[in-house]
């Protein structure tokens, strides 16, 4: 791992984002697309046209780019009662058990977060009522993995909000199926029905529906960089929750911080993905130096460690720091997905923390409990937006409409200056639909 002593040096190498318009697509990919779309596309433009496509042709092109991108021939693109009956025989009771206790953990964390409408009609004459979205969309990615947690952190809170219906699209594996534990955690969670779907295409379908594929109000949920795009394509047409990169975290650890916990931590954060950030912010060069060895020791035992060495490798690394005031100073400039404090007295450095989608403080509070277990949803705002948005929650399903009901005493309060500031922009209509109500009530005024 690189090893960065100059501050200003890591927040132009280590901490600097690419964008998704700097985003570089490999040999790989570019040979890839060429073959299946007859020409050099970008991926942008290979998002445009799945989304034309699936707005155009229904579920006509699912069934194409299914077959194209996934190399799997559907014969329908919904998920039978059958299949989930099937997959629940394919999971053992071990894993059951452990969904069970993270729905029970998810979804307490969740009830906190549910919000009530108010009204002051007395004196105020106004207030608001709260009403959650009828159908949400949930995506949940597979390909060299499977996620049967973010099933869980996505649509256990739409439930907790009130969300009548929920569909959800994966893409299938190799055998033309979803795999059996994203199945069994749907089924847990109370999803409503489960397509076979996955990439650029689901999202579009999601977004315009099709002739099996309803059309859904919002969609949420995390996917590679063809699915971040069509959800930001497809905004306005349909709500989204955000617009997620690569997993980051981001560990500030000073001397008493165990290395074997922190290489641990780094590790768990690097297999996800080589576009994954791993990055430790030390007081102490010593341990920084036994954190690299602890990798390397750690690394070899790994089933998915070239991922992760990669990962490592390209985009991880450690700042040492001067203080742990400068590596929070360092933490808020980056805003990190997730955020452990692995230093002594780690509680009391949370009110200097502004930007992160998740703390986690201690030792004790990996955070790979935070991505199964712990109760919060995992799907949390990365590429920096934890400066302007949250976790995924309660309110990201729920919509709030205002209210105003005035009594004569409001309205002979308000409607002046309602029509004064009317006049004033020149809308005269305006003006008088005020003017003919406070007339209505004092005729001869």
């Amino acid at each position: 791992m690189r090893v960065i002593r100059d501050i200003e040096i890591a927040k132009s190498t280590l901490l600097n984002r690419i964008s998704f318009e700097q985003y570089r697509v490999s040999h790989e990919m570019r040979q890839k697309i060429e073959e299946m779309f007859g020409e050099g596309l970008t991926i942008e433009q290979v998002v445009e046209q799945i989304i034309s496509s699936v707005r155009d042709r229904g579920d006509s092109a699912l069934f194409d780019y299914t077959r194209k991108l996934d190399g799997v021939d559907l014969e329908r693109l919904g998920v039978s009662d059958e299949e989930i009956t099937e997959a629940r025989s394919k999971v053992t009771p071990e894993f059951v058990s452990a969904l069970n206790l993270a729905v029970e953990r998810i979804r307490s964390f969740h009830l906190a977060q549910r919000q009530r409408g108010w009204a002051d009609f007395m004196e105020g004459g106004v207030g608001q009522v709260v009403r959650p979205l009828e159908r949400i969309g949930v995506y949940v990615p597979g390909g060299t993995a499977c996620y049967p947690s973010t099933v869980l952190m996505t649509v256990i809170p739409a439930r907790v909000a009130g969300v009548s219906e929920v569909v959800l699209t994966s893409p299938p594996g190799k055998g033309g199926g979803v795999s059996p534990e994203t199945l069994v955690a749907a089924d847990i969670a109370g999803v409503s029905r489960i397509f076979k779907v996955g990439g650029a295409q689901a999202i579009a379908a999601l977004a315009f529906g099709t002739e099996s594929v309803p059309r859904v109000d919002k969609i949420c949920g995390p996917g590679n960089i063809f699915v971040t795009l069509a959800k930001k394509m497809v905004y306005g047409e349909v709500g989204i929750d955000g617009l997620y990169g690569p997993t980051e975290t981001v560990i500030i650890a000073d001397e008493s911080a165990d290395p074997t916990l922190c290489a641990a931590d780094l590790l768990a954060q690097a297999e996800h993905d080589v576009m994954a950030s791993a990055i430790m912010l030390t007081t102490s060069e010593e341990l920084a130096s036994e954190v690299e060895q602890e990798v390397e020791c750690q690394i070899a035992r790994l089933d998915r460690r070239d991922i992760a060495a990669r990962s490592l490798e390209e985009r991880g690394g450690v700042v040492i720091v001067s203080d742990v005031d400068q590596a929070i100073e360092l933490a808020n400039f980056y805003a990190p997905e997730h955020l452990s404090l692995m230093v002594q007295n780690a509680s009391s450095y949370i009110s200097k923390i502004q930007n992160a989608g998740g703390i986690f403080v201690g030792e004790n509070s990996a955070e790979v409990l935070g991505d199964y277990v712990a109760g919060p949803s995992h799907v949390m705002p990365t590429g920096g937006s934890a400066r302007f948005s949250s976790p995924l929650g309660v309110g990201d399903f729920l919509k709030v409409c205002s209210l105003v009901e005035l009594n004569d005493k409001a309205l002979k309060a308000l409607g002046p200056s309602a029509s004064t500031i009317a006049r004033s922009e020149g809308f005269t209509a305006h003006a008088r639909a005020v003017e003919v109500r406070q007339h209505k009530l004092n005729p001869m005024g």
